[in-house]
């Protein structure tokens, strides 16, 4: 729709994700007018830790901000307002002026492991703690990671003034006020789902205190873009910068898998399969979690730690694939991983991963589990490692999907994520699960699904649901039968794998932590 100045009006969605930062500019009707994105690093100075610089990530959303800005000017659009979509799960504990004395420790930091060991032993309160929060007791979870900074760095601990996440952090730099959104407060481990706020006892657990915490808002809340900002980006001060939702939970927005038995299935460095339901669903097995979208709209799911993380390991570990050598021979290293990978059969030759390197969320939540792979012989080459590869991690994703079946009768699943780019890889994920997938013509999830928050918070949209006429299919996945049965075969075994191994696990994540892994 345009302005009476015939500029087509836009919001801008900012997806930040775990090791980069998208900013695109929609249309009301989901028109893709602009966009821009910058990487950063996820820092591992130690096995097992995982985390990221604040400043460095908010410096990179201000540069995509302005550039996707200056682009929208360009093709006669005007940007009416900001919204944001975060990376789940993240954790700083912030000065009294709320600047961040630590890095921001990220989902796949699993150094309070012992902590989560500590609990688990106590199943009582594990059950609740997973009932009342829908997050199982898991060292993703800042609660684990607030009780670490408690039992391991007890004068940091003490010098909190408050409990920060990537989400309040941005919000403010951009705002000025502090405040988190249901949807990120949901996947903190502190948050009483029933209650929709932060509960009390699970603070009084922490050692935390209510006023540490940020207030919470409804996704569609807006507050001003300041003048600092305003600057910063090239866009006017006072323009509304609305919240938004974590990536998580807004990728079925943005793909338009949204309404019941539709589920939306990710890999981007993790992975995640997600299903809408109308009220906070656990799982008896604890195997799944449940998070807010928006206001009255809850997301149930399973996220697994190890997605295209593993691929990237592959590239750089294993094919050696260095940018030099890739840009001389003008190709990228994953279109060239494909390649190799497309070669092999279904199965690989016998050869599975499994492919948790970071331990692992749903369904396990074990974070001693390390990767493996089993079946190794002369015969195998990196051709055959590769496709290993792209089949342990679909491998991780049908035991999530395993647990979901529980929750409804699964219609349509819809996939977005930097994976869409593989044809192979989509078709490897159709086969393993047995199901049709449905590739939507917009894959960037996350931004758009910010996008319909900020139209949402203005009136010029009335219901999430009303994406599901915007986001039309681009292509479709169907099984090949005898890959499909290929892949059922070698699932048990996959699952073998790991309900055999959990003593050697803990036996091995034991002697790594004693003798940290050296990088070379």
């Amino acid at each position: 729709m345009k302005n009476h100045h015939g500029q087509v009006e836009a919001w801008i969605g900012v997806d930040v994700g775990t090791t980069g930062v998208r900013a695109i500019a929609y249309s009301i009707d989901g028109e893709k007018l602009a966009s821009s994105e910058a990487f950063y690093p996820l820092l591992t100075p130690h096995t097992d830790w995982a985390e990221e610089n604040p400043l460095e990530i908010y410096e990179s959303v201000e540069k995509v901000i302005r550039e996707t800005a200056a682009t929208l000017r360009y093709r006669n659009g005007i940007a009416t307002g900001i919204a944001l979509s975060t990376v789940m799960h993240s954790f700083a504990p912030l000065d009294e002026h709320r600047r961040p004395m630590t890095n921001m420790i990220t989902w796949a930091d699993s150094r309070s492991a012992d902590i989560v060991r500590e609990m688990k032993q106590d199943a009582a309160l594990a059950k609740r703690f997973y009932e009342k929060t829908g997050c199982p007791v898991h060292t993703c979870y800042p609660l684990a990671k607030i009780l670490w900074l408690r039992k391991h760095l007890p004068e940091r601990f003490a010098q909190m003034h408050y409990v920060g996440s990537l989400k309040d952090y941005l919000f403010e730099k951009l705002t000025g006020v502090f405040a988190i959104d249901h949807s990120a407060a949901s996947t903190s481990g502190l948050y009483n789902e029933a209650d929709m706020d932060w509960d009390a006892e699970i603070l009084s657990y922490a050692g935390i205190t209510r006023d540490m915490l940020p207030p919470i808002v409804s996704g569609t809340h807006a507050e001003s873009l300041t003048a600092e900002a305003a600057e910063a980006t090239g866009l006017p001060a006072g323009l509304p910068v609305v919240i938004g939702a974590t990536d998580g939970v807004l990728v079925n927005v943005g793909i338009g898998a949204v309404e019941p038995g539709q589920l939306s299935a990710t890999i981007g460095t993790s992975g995640a399969l997600r299903m809408l339901t109308n009220r906070p669903m656990t799982d008896p097995k604890g195997r799944t979690w449940c998070y807010n979208l928006v206001d009255d709209i809850w997301v149930a799911g399973g996220a697994i730690n190890n997605g295209g993380m593993i691929l990237r390991w592959v590239r750089d570990r294993i094919c050696h694939y260095t940018k030099a050598h890739l840009e001389n021979l003008d190709v990228d290293g994953y279109d060239l991983m494909t390649m190799k990978a497309a070669h092999v059969p279904a199965g690989a030759g016998g050869l599975i991963m499994l492919p948790c390197f970071t331990g692992e969320r749903s369904p396990y939540w074990n974070s001693e589990l390390r990767g493996m792979i089993l079946g190794l012989t002369l015969n195998h080459s990196r051709s055959h490692i590769i496709r290993a590869a792209m089949e342990g991690i679909c491998y991780s994703m049908n035991a999530v999907m395993k647990a979901l079946e529980g929750f409804g009768d699964v219609k349509d699943i819809r996939v977005s994520g930097s994976f869409t780019k593989s044809t192979l890889w989509l078709q490897i994920l159709s086969d393993v699960l047995g199901r049709e997938l449905t590739l939507p013509e917009n894959s960037e999830g996350a931004a758009f699904g910010a996008a319909v928050l900020g139209f949402l918070s203005t009136g010029r949209l009335s219901s999430i649901r009303e994406t599901a006429g915007l986001v039309k299919a681009k292509r479709r996945y169907t099984p090949i039968p005898e890959n499909e049965a290929v892949y059922q075969q070698l699932f048990a075994i996959f699952e073998k794998l790991y309900w055999t191994n959990q003593e050697t696990f803990a036996a091995i994540t034991s002697f790594q932590q004693e003798h940290p892994v050296t990088k070379l």
